[in-house]
């Protein structure tokens, strides 16, 4: 995904809250719902944006679905935005 696409991804505060979320680990939907007041709906839409941006991942396991950030994109994205960074 281009950079443009996940900015605008990350313009969303409660997409950003599930990224900070995320950062102490994974979690599985009904904990994220729960933590943000938020119904399973409006976070199944998020959660799909975030996942098509390929900010999170999701991992099966048994009848629960797990959802982490990918530090990688992190990684790449930050390289990108250091390139207009000043000399030092």
């Amino acid at each position: 995904m281009s950079e443009s696409n996940i900015f605008k991804v990350l313009a969303d505060k409660q997409r950003r809250d599930i990224l900070v979320m995320l950062k102490k680990g994974r979690l599985n939907a009904g904990e994220i719902a729960e933590k943000l007041g938020t119904t399973p709906a409006a976070l199944s839409y998020h959660l799909k944006l975030l996942k098509d941006a390929d900010l999170v991942m999701e991992y099966k396991q048994k009848n629960y679905v797990y959802y982490e950030i990918n530090t990688s994109v992190f990684a790449e994205l930050i390289l990108w935005v250091e390139q207009f960074g000043g000399n030092k």
